[in-house]
């Protein structure tokens, strides 16, 4: 009886794990969908003002959302610590760890602000916006800087449900949040006459309603399970401490995908053309890995808080298989899309000829890619930030010259992708070897 039944209990724990994941990625995967709607609602309801307005948009949107998206450690190290007292059963715990990430977002949004206000002009300045486009890039950035807080307090309290293991309420908020800003753009923009700044006030109006909402969530929370809703000096403190090894990756992910793109503008219209059409769809493939990644930070938070170990490793090696094949699967999709994918953006000849065999190199690296986004998202559940900054700054040492070396030995986009799947496979190297060595399996319910 026994030896029948003992080869149940991995296919039972894989079940399990299944179901974990799926129940947590595919509304994550929702979620982080939703968010990148906001800008193209923008753009295509500004659009019909004209061309300056939308260029003034293009500039004032890519300095938010880089001065927003660097705080995305708000969102995974809140992740992982609440995960942790989630799984050691602290619920009260859990939601004081989660109210000192939103205190520290609140400040460091507030912060943000302060900067963006005065410096909007310079900063635009920065980024090379025409004459007619720079008023129309000011206004929008001016009046979106006050939302800041509020999306930093969305990322923190996302990162508070996901510990809890709800992902559920960051969808239907997304969702939520994207519909009511696309009605107030079209009310502010046209109903009320107030061209751009009608559309950067309804992106406001939209994150602080969002923002407010996921309060609310965790202050009912924090009133059933009777938590302390106060600042606390040293939480917002430890919290910043974990957050800050998540911020040096993030900057040296943003400076090589920098480097790439300054790379590709070096190579020609032609090229920096198809280099953004292939990199725009390199993050959408990236949104339904890092819905792996997120079910990953919150299920290993919980089994390591919980003490189980093996339980965390089990769910490790079920979601590295997950990501290999999901990574399968969207390299294929890659490769039979290719001839309906690229005229959507574009009917010049020479853009798709350059596109078409740098698309086949993004194809074939996406297994690599998904293994680097689970492994990512394992040990920032674990709460190894310090290594995941270290890996990355190798990662980028290794990367830059690589790169760099492309126009001067006379290669093209191709060659270019070629360096972008090396500094994935190096990323793959040093998250596989730390996954290997178990020095990342710390648990309790605080690393």
């Amino acid at each position: 009886m026994h030896m029948t039944q003992a080869p149940a209990r991995p296919k039972a724990a894989r079940r399990r794990h299944d179901r974990e994941i799926v129940m947590l990625a595919v509304p994550a995967f929702g979620a982080l969908v939703a968010e990148p709607l906001f800008v193209m609602a923008d753009s295509a309801i500004v659009g019909h003002l004209g061309t300056p307005q939308l260029a003034g948009l293009g500039v004032a949107s890519a300095l938010l959302v880089t001065s927003v998206s660097v705080f995305v450690f708000l969102a995974y190290a809140t992740t992982a610590a609440v995960a942790r007292r989630v799984g050691a059963g602290d619920l009260p715990a859990a939601i004081r760890q989660g109210m000192d990430g939103i205190w520290l977002a609140l400040l460091l949004g507030a912060a943000v602000m302060a900067l963006v206000l005065p410096t909007a002009p310079a900063l635009v300045d920065l980024f090379g916006a025409s004459e007619t486009a720079a008023p129309y890039a000011v206004t929008y950035l001016r009046i979106s800087s006050l939302g800041i807080p509020a999306m930093l307090i969305v990322l923190a309290a996302t990162g508070v449900l996901r510990g809890l293991q709800n992902t559920r309420t960051p969808l239907y908020v997304a969702v939520a949040g994207f519909v009511a800003n696309g009605i107030l753009n079209v009310v502010l923009v046209y109903g009320a006459g107030l061209g751009v700044a009608g559309s950067a006030w309804g992106t406001v109006i939209a994150q602080c309603g969002m923002a407010a909402v996921y309060l609310a969530v965790v202050l009912r929370g924090a009133r059933k399970h009777e938590a302390s809703l106060r600042p606390d000096a040293a939480g917002i403190r430890a919290s910043a401490q974990a957050g800050a090894p998540l911020l040096v990756r993030t900057l040296s992910l943003r400076a090589i995908l920098m480097i790439a793109t300054a790379v590709a503008a070096r190579l020609g219209d032609s090229d920096i053309a198809a280099h953004q059409i292939i990199l725009s769809l390199w993050s959408l493939l990236a949104f339904a890995l890092d819905a792996i990644a997120i079910a990953g930070q919150a299920i290993i938070g919980r089994y390591l808080g919980a003490g189980d170990a093996q339980g965390a490793r089990d769910a490790c090696r079920r979601m590295v298989e997950w990501g290999m094949a999901v990574g399968v699967v969207l390299g294929v999709l890659v490769v039979l899309a290719r001839p309906v994918f690229l005229p959507l953006f574009t009917s010049d000849s020479a853009v798709k000829e350059a596109a078409l065999p740098a698309l086949i190199i993004v194809a074939l690296s996406q297994p690599i890619c998904g293994i680097v986004f689970v492994l990512d998202g394992v040990l920032m559940g674990a709460g190894d930030g310090p290594y995941l900054a270290w890996a990355m700054l190798v990662t980028l040492a290794v990367f830059t010259p690589a790169a760099l070396l492309v126009p001067i030995l006379g290669g093209g986009l191709t060659a270019l992708w070629a360096t972008m799947t090396l500094m994935m496979a190096v990323r793959m190297l040093t998250l596989w070897l730390r996954s290997r060595s178990g020095r990342w399996v710390v648990t309790g319910a605080a690393r």
